[in-house]
């Protein structure tokens, strides 16, 4: 890797050879050197999980000059974790890319997301950090319209850095972009999650898949409303969950009654 070039760590929930980031390897190649360390298969839903009972694996799948791109049978969050261990001991990435994800993180998909756990690992090491999805789950979804945007946002950051703890969360619409909202997180509600079947061999098992309900539908600065409405929504979001309006609230508490049981 060229030490005076940017140097871009990437990963993904939906595996190394999804079109979503080779897409953004395209997108970048110009701007930095890339290191990708992403999964061997698509691991949605695995959020912040890493894998603590089982061994991992890492695969070199190209290199080129400014690219690299290594393969793990780990979760997204095990992609960051190795990537940093193994590979920039001399040299920490400038900026961690999670995406670009097949499908939306908007909303409450925020935590569940594995996209969102490449963004927030980033995040926890203090590395700028930012998340790219486009409300699409098709394997062969058009990445293109994104170009202008995740350049731009992939420059500005490099440029100027991000807030200690904070990420961005941002997620293309279907369609013609109308422009960019920043917004915060829509209330919504995951529900029918669970589907069950009956094996021919006589047992029963569940399928999870769920629909979605945005529970404030007319709330115009959330990040639904602006996909749903066209627009590109970029969410400042950081991993101190502390509510600190609580905290305040709390310390009217009387504890002063409550005796620790003798033994």
């Amino acid at each position: 890797m060229n030490f005076k070039r940017p140097l871009i760590l990437i990963s993904n929930d939906d595996g190394y050879m999804a079109k979503g980031i080779n897409s953004l390897i395209d997108m970048l190649r110009d701007i930095a050197d890339l290191f990708v360390c992403a999964p061997d298969a698509a691991r949605s839903g695995y959020a912040c999980a890493f894998s603590a009972t089982q061994y991992l694996r890492l695969e070199q799948r190209r290199k080129e000059e400014g690219l690299e791109v290594w393969s793990s049978n780990g979760t997204p969050v095990d992609c960051v974790k190795l990537a940093l261990n193994q590979f920039f001991t001399d040299r920490n990435p400038d900026m961690i890319i999670g995406g670009i994800n097949h499908g939306d993180n908007a909303s409450v998909n925020t935590h569940y997301s594995g996209t969102m756990g490449v963004t927030l690992e980033g995040c926890m090491k203090y590395i700028p950090s930012v998340a790219f999805s486009l409300c699409d789950y098709r394997e062969d979804a058009d990445f293109e319209p994104l170009r202008p945007y995740i350049r731009m946002i992939t420059n500005k950051i490099l440029a100027e850095g991000l807030p200690k703890g904070v990420c961005l969360n941002v997620n293309f619409p279907l369609g013609d972009f109308k422009g960019v909202r920043i917004c915060r997180m829509a209330h919504g509600t995951w529900y029918d999650e669970c589907v069950k079947e009956h094996h021919p061999r006589g047992y029963d098992y569940f399928w999870m898949v769920g629909r979605y309900r945005n529970d404030e539908p007319e709330a115009e600065d959330t990040d639904n409303w602006a996909l749903t409405h066209g627009y590109v929504a970029i969410t400042p979001t950081q991993y101190d969950v502390t509510n600190y309006a609580m905290m305040k609230e709390m310390e009217s508490w009387d504890f002063s009654s409550v005796t620790t049981p003798s033994k």
